[in-house]
């Protein structure tokens, strides 16, 4: 395929090591031959007007154009196959105009580019001590983050990053220059935060309203590490199932459980817990001074006031330290800014395991967890895959209360954005990587999960409830759509929208996004 002329920004055809090296994204070493995640060019544009071009050359050949912020997406639908383009806004827009801070009538505002990680996105804040509800993972891209909500720690709190959108800066399917709103256009809006990511429009920049440390001053928080156990992680995932069935647990709190496999990095956790361990646990290292990283529990628990009389509850904070089984040796809650506590949640590293992957994120509505026996059931059903020492799987798992009356995640339904499943109490995500020879027993082991968690019988879910952040199985999301989307008139909506937005095709790269109306 010929590149474009006039675009001052690089371009890579097949057949190159460059092309290659640029191509690839997280869902390559699991999809990358299935899905053929090929484009037959990728863009990396440098103005706006770089955009405009590829988007008239895509249209005169007749060829798709797939967006890519970060190419963190699980199933590869940030990606294409030839002749498609991808048009890689990884670096396009980080100069000094493209990520501002402003105050205005006591609030404070972020007006930022696409092409920020959350890394640095939140090292950003935290330097002007103001924080905004977002994910853990660094390498994560802003601009697929907002799409897909920015679900993370503080959900409860403050609700997700896509619901502190003001303005979106886009350039259209025509090549036109827009700041959609909720004034502007309410169901652009709508539809771009939550209703099929990359497939209405190339989002450029984006102004959403941040919060600042000072208005909430004693904010407290912990970070602790477990050596896995099914004992301590039954506790506490007792401890979450508890304040996730009661609907009137307050708003302060957030909890959120990881449990990872053997070998993972907990350097990309906890910087400079390598010292602390040679010191307490020198049997973990091998003749040759290296670390044989153990198999661990990361709990992450915040308090946050909202009025002058808030009173944190040391007693929940105890009950999560209770025993003396935590890795490290300094596990107190800290009263810390708000903007260091989020720095303190990211995980380093660009990806859990170096492994292709069976993914599945669940998202349920239920308040009887305890009654129906789900602790007992998801800690046998992780133990089965981490307790076997040479299975040559890892998991990677994260679970999270979002719900109740007072959560934000919650009481942020119907707010202009398109974001589904708003009544969740708890999100499960459980990925199983694999080596090669082991990728039968990755896949028996999720479809074991798949029958005993998810419906009419389900012990965690009676709906298959997905989010767009962590699709796995179809790849056709039209033949899922109700996995997605609570129902048919919200999709059909979408579609409509998807029409208007795009009516010549030129963002549909891939089946991964809602099916334009006909």
């Amino acid at each position: 395929m010929a590149t474009i002329e006039g675009i001052s920004g690089n371009q890579y055809v097949p057949g190159t090591k460059v092309y290659n090296d640029v191509k690839y994204q997280y869902a390559t070493s699991t999809y990358g031959e299935e899905r053929d995640l090929n484009p037959g060019l990728i863009v990396q544009p440098k103005t706006k007007d770089d955009i405009v071009l590829a988007l008239r050359y895509a249209k005169e050949k007749g060829v798709a154009v797939a967006i890519k912020t970060g190419g963190h997406q699980y199933s590869g639908a940030s990606s294409t196959s030839a002749p498609n383009i991808q048009l890689d806004l990884e670096n396009s827009f980080r100069g000094a105009d493209d990520r501002t801070i402003f105050e205005k009538d006591g609030k404070a505002y972020a007006r930022t580019s696409v092409s920020w990680s959350l890394g640095e996105f939140n090292a950003w804040l935290t330097e002007n001590k103001k924080f905004v509800p977002h994910g853990q993972c660094t390498e994560v891209h802003v601009g697929g983050h907002v799409q897909t909500g920015g679900y993370g720690q503080l959900a409860r709190s403050f609700g997700l990053f896509g619901d502190h959108v003001l303005s979106l800066e886009i350039v259209d399917t025509d090549g036109n220059f827009k700041e959609v709103t909720k004034a502007t256009d309410p169901d652009l809006f709508w539809a771009f935060l939550g209703g099929s990511p990359g497939n209405l429009g190339v989002i450029t920049h984006f102004t959403i309203k941040v919060h600042r440390d000072q208005d909430y001053n004693g904010s407290r928080g912990m970070k602790a590490m477990y050596f896995y156990d099914t004992k301590t992680l039954k506790r506490l995932i007792d401890i979450l199932v508890e304040m996730s069935d009661n609907d009137n647990f307050p708003r302060n709190y957030d909890f959120c459980i990881s449990v990872l496999s053997s070998a993972f990095p907990l350097l990309d956790i906890c910087p400079g817990i390598d010292e602390w361990m040679a010191r307490a646990h020198p049997e973990l290292y091998g003749k040759n001074g290296l670390i044989a990283w153990p198999r661990t529990i990361v709990v992450y628990a915040q308090w946050v006031p909202f009025e002058s009389g808030d009173q944190c509850d040391m007693s929940w904070f105890n009950r999560i330290k209770e025993g003396s089984d935590w890795i490290l040796g300094d596990s107190d809650v800290q009263e810390k800014p708000m903007s260091q506590l989020t720095g303190d949640w990211i995980f380093r590293n660009v990806r859990e395991f170096e492994h292709p992957y069976e993914k599945r994120t669940y998202m349920t509505r239920s308040r009887t967890l305890a009654k129906d026996g789900w602790a007992d059931w998801v800690v046998g059903r992780i133990d089965d895959i981490v307790r076997p020492e040479h299975n040559k799987c890892w998991l990677s798992a994260q679970l999270q209360c979002f719900g109740g009356k007072n959560s934000m995640f919650t009481r942020n339904a119907d707010n202009g954005t398109a974001f589904s499943w708003r009544d969740t109490s708890i999100g499960c995500t459980m990925d199983a990587f694999y080596a090669e020879e082991s990728k039968a027993r990755a896949e028996d082991w999720q479809k074991v999960n798949d029958k005993e968690a998810i419906g009419p019988n389900g012990v965690f879910s009676k709906e298959d409830r997905r989010v767009l952040w962590g699709s796995y199985g179809e790849w056709n999301l039209d033949a899922v759509w109700n996995t997605y989307f609570e129902n048919r008139a919200k999709y059909e909506k979408l579609q409509q929208i998807r029409k208007r937005a795009d009516p010549d095709g030129i963002f549909t790269p891939n089946p991964f996004c809602v099916k334009r109306a006909d």
